[in-house]
């Protein structure tokens, strides 16, 4: 079947007008097409209409939009009384309750209204679009399409086929995507869809390491802000978003893959869940709230003013030695030469994926002395350092002092397989290469999906392929050979790259 989303009388109908209902009207009147509004509660829909009007008003005073094309859009909107009035719709978006029942009843009603040629699409967050369509006659010409809140800001839309979903479906929700000025990405059903099967791997990971006691809450989130690259810490992101929506999510995708380990939630976030510790919205979470609703964040403790006699580096990792060599002697140190440390040497060494006591048992060096540095990462805006168990408190000070002399700040976690960014971002890259193994979307795609609709500093293949495919296959190994949880096992296809030693973007025929 051939469908004209370019066609300029194209009329979309939305069902539900709430937030992202009404974002959805506003993107469809902005990309020229005409809009059918319409809302089960009484008065919703020209509620929703009158936001949308100012909300363009308020573009075109911005400069974001012009005048005339402003007041256009708006004239573009109809409200409807009901579904009954959607029939000459080509499209109609559902935007209503997160109930799998509510969604295939109106459905079910819709196929009765509008033309058999008429698109159907949901945008569900959580539910499978398969699932949606079983109950339909015409499950064929269902989709997803799934906006992000606020949808004028937020320009990613992903296009979900579903099991029955034919192509020329898919292809018109892209153009129509394009027309909205979104940016669309095409994938196939699954849960969490693209972004949010990525985005657990930032927030459950993080959780999984404070959980061990590794660091604490605020320790990761500056990790990942300035070791990272990323906007905000992952409690930060769910502080903002709420563990209502967090959690109850991330059990839903956990559940909806069989208990795939990658997606395993975490304690800590069920236990605020349930006692109601939500974020920002209830003043308590992660952190604690003031009535102005400010984070109360303990500043960092000073650096330690010692610094050690001698610094030997540990050359078991090249990449990682010429890192810390090179630091070091911006830092006014000569390290010591040899295959051995000095008697009194702080003793630093360079893992990827291991904890320093396996580095020290395994390389044969004094677990009394050592200190691990993580290199994977850039060390101008922070360092992150960790000791073994035993490491001695004088030795970890002098580390600590000697790498903050220069004014970058040092976080000091405990000993961890993989410190703290290499184990989140390693995660976020294994579930990326998961979802291109599926053959869910193409990598491009989900590079696209991930820096668009989670503001990430790059996307899992982007950042696997920087910071090298074959150091993110060791840093899992490492971490899956110490824990024994098939959690951090490595997917085939980032393990095939990294051993061709070639591209995680590279294609299969």
């Amino acid at each position: 079947m051939t469908f004209d989303a370019n066609r300029s009388d194209l009329i979309v109908g939305v069902v539900g007008t709430g937030a992202m209902g009404r974002g959805i009207v506003q993107v469809a009147a902005a990309g020229g097409m005409r809009v059918l509004m319409t809302d089960s509660r009484p008065g919703a829909a020209q509620e929703a209409m009158q936001f949308v009007e100012k909300m363009l008003a308020r573009a075109a005073e911005k400069g974001t939009m012009d005048a005339d094309a402003a007041a256009a859009a708006a004239n573009r909107i109809k409200v409807a009384g009901g579904p009954g009035e959607l029939k000459n719709c080509h499209v109609v978006i559902e935007a209503i309750v997160e109930s799998l029942e509510a969604k295939q009843q109106l459905f079910s009603e819709l196929e009765g209204i509008v033309a058999a040629d008429c698109i159907l699409a949901t945008n569900t967050s959580s539910l499978s679009v398969t699932t949606i369509a079983s109950k339909l006659k015409t499950p064929q010409r269902f989709a997803g399409f799934h906006f992000f809140n606020p949808v004028p800001l937020m320009r990613l839309v992903e296009v979900i086929e579903g099991l029955q979903t034919q192509g020329w479906v898919a292809e018109a929700l892209m153009a129509i995507g394009k027309r909205m000025t979104r940016e669309p990405v095409r994938l196939k059903d699954a849960p969490g869809f693209l972004v949010n099967q990525v985005g657990r791997g930032y927030t459950l990971e993080a959780a999984h390491l404070v959980y061990e006691g590794v660091a604490a809450f605020a320790d990761v989130d500056r990790v990942m802000r300035d070791v990272g690259g990323f906007r905000m810490g992952p409690f930060e992101l769910m502080e903002l978003t709420g563990l209502d929506v967090t959690q109850p999510a991330s059990e839903l995708i956990y559940s909806q893959f069989f208990h795939e380990p990658r997606y395993r939630p975490n304690l800590i976030m069920r236990a605020r869940h349930e006692a109601g510790i939500l974020g920002r919205k209830t003043k308590k979470g992660f952190y604690d709230y003031d009535t102005e609703m400010k984070a109360l964040v303990a500043p960092e403790a000073a650096a330690p003013g010692a610094r050690p006699q001698s610094v030997w580096v540990s050359p078991a990792d090249p990449r990682g030695h010429a890192v810390a060599i090179e630091l070091l002697k911006k830092l006014g140190i000569v390290p010591e030469i040899g295959g051995k440390p000095s008697a009194k040497a702080l003793v630093l060494v360079t893992p990827l994926g291991e904890d320093a006591t396996t580095s020290a048992v395994e390389q044969g060096l004094d677990p009394r002395r050592t200190v691990a540095l993580d290199t994977l990462f850039p060390t101008a805006k922070r360092r992150t350092i960790m000791g073994t168990p035993v490491t001695e408190p004088d030795f970890r000070d002098a580390a600590h002092g000697l790498l903050a002399s220069d004014g970058v700040p040092v976080t000091v976690c405990r000993d961890s397989p993989g410190f703290i960014a290499q184990r989140i971002v390693a995660m976020i890259v294994n579930i990326g290469c998961s979802i291109a193994q599926s053959r869910t979307a193409a990598p491009e795609d989900i590079d696209k999906a991930v820096t668009l609709g989670l503001n990430y500093p790059q996307g899992p293949f982007r950042f696997g392929d920087v910071l090298g495919p074959e150091n993110i296959y060791k840093v899992l190994t490492a971490m899956y050979r110490t824990y024994g949880d098939p959690r951090y096992r490595p997917t085939i296809w980032l393990t095939r790259r990294a051993r061709l030693g070639v591209s995680l973007l590279t294609p299969e025929p």
